[in-house]
């Protein structure tokens, strides 16, 4: 309690601090710089063999990343006013976008994520997660006493989910399902649900997961190689397996930056999302805790954020921005889990890290959204000394 009390002091800022959380800017930096160098790495013999050409994916995450800084501004930029009024608006927006892609978006793999847009993809449900998470913030602020109250309020935004999680399961993404399914749990336990009403959700959650599981053979070939990559370490457990001997090669300090052997057409989607066990085997353990220290810290200062705008009264600024650190928290978990062995495979990217256009387009509007709350608490809390200070 004494080391998590004096983290917390540390990492709080000062009453004579920036306006904009300087920390949580920092972590977003190191995290875009370390996944612009892995992502160059990890990527270079499959551009090589793709494209002719060992930059290629390098030189398509360096536009995506100039595109994000830009947004990333934006998002920084917006009073969360407009986000307020909007998210009904918004919603509806993930929703046309959601059945847009089943209808005109491209397939890759069997599956149907994106949108073409010229020569790149945009994966709506990216952008349909934060349009949810807003609409979810905003419900909390307007029926948080009917959600702690009765079944009625608990219901609405799990209606709401069902049918935004329909949509994401016919392109199909379950991994983007689980993600919003445990963020709208963690919210609404936040916002005072009622206990047996939040065990009665997690029970059907988990329910519903084994049975889609269940019924298709893929998702279910996942689990059997998770379970055991070695019975069949050049079939169902192919990936994972690899996956391990990078963490097994990498020791302590690593192969050394661009050593690694796994990313030489070994392991597959070794830039997307199995990029951390290049890490592991680039940079070795010290590497992989470093990153993942700074991800914690990343998260960290999302909910503190969140819990500094609740006490100033800024409920729908407080929610939104607890949504975000646990988005975030949940899929580091579960990339990270999937690539030592720890959870089944699921395609989601490490936030800033894996090469994904459209996550990292997305994340970095999250965090401009993070620095933007926090700047218009502490705008509040300054004017509310102020005036006690006048009187």
């Amino acid at each position: 309690m004494i080391a998590f009390a004096d983290l917390k002091e540390t990492l709080t800022p000062k009453p004579s601090a920036q306006l904009y959380d300087v920390p949580l800017l920092y972590c977003m930096l190191m995290l875009i710089g370390v996944g612009f160098v892995m992502v160059t790495s990890a990527s270079m013999p499959t551009a090589e063999r793709l494209f002719d050409n060992s930059y290629h994916i390098t030189i398509r995450h360096s536009m995506f990343l100039a595109m994000a800084f830009i947004l990333f501004w934006i998002a920084a930029s917006v009073p969360m006013d407009w986000w307020k009024r909007s998210n009904p608006y918004l919603l509806l927006l993930g929703m046309v976008l959601l059945i847009a892609v089943l209808i005109i978006g491209r397939e890759v793999n069997g599956a149907k994520r994106w949108i073409p847009i010229g020569p790149v993809g945009f994966q709506v449900a990216e952008a349909a997660k934060l349009y949810f998470f807003s609409y979810i913030a905003g419900y909390l602020v307007r029926k948080r006493e009917e959600v702690q109250e009765n079944i009625k309020g608990f219901a609405k935004p799990i209606a709401v989910f069902a049918v935004y999680a329909l949509l994401i399961l016919l392109q199909p993404d379950l991994g983007t399902v689980v993600v919003m399914f445990v963020t709208t749990v963690g919210l609404l336990f936040l916002a005072g649900a009622k206990l047996w009403q939040f065990f009665v959700l997690i029970l059907t959650g988990v329910g519903l997961v084994v049975l889609l599981i269940i019924v298709e053979p893929y998702r279910m070939a996942r689990v059997v190689g998770f379970l055991d990559p070695w019975e069949d370490p050049f079939g169902k457990g192919y990936q994972l397996v690899q996956s391990l001997m990078a963490y097994s090669q990498g020791g302590w300090f690593g192969q050394g930056l661009g050593n690694s052997v796994q990313k030489l057409q070994y392991l597959p989607e070794a830039h997307n999302d199995f990029i951390f066990a290049v890490i592991g085997e680039e940079l070795g353990l010290v590497g992989v805790a470093s990153i993942l220290c700074v991800l914690a810290v990343f998260v960290f200062r999302a909910l503190l954020i969140g819990q500094q705008a609740l006490k100033c009264g800024k409920e729908y600024e407080g929610y939104f921005a607890f949504a975000i650190g646990i988005w975030f928290a949940f899929q580091t978990m579960v990339n990270v889990g999937a690539s030592a062995g720890l959870l089944p495979t699921k395609g989601l990217t490490l936030p800033f890290i894996s090469y994904g256009g459209s996550s990292l387009l997305i994340m970095t509007i999250a965090t401009g959204i993070l620095l933007r709350v926090d700047f218009e608490t502490k705008m509040a809390t300054k004017q509310a000394t102020s005036r006690g200070g006048k009187r």
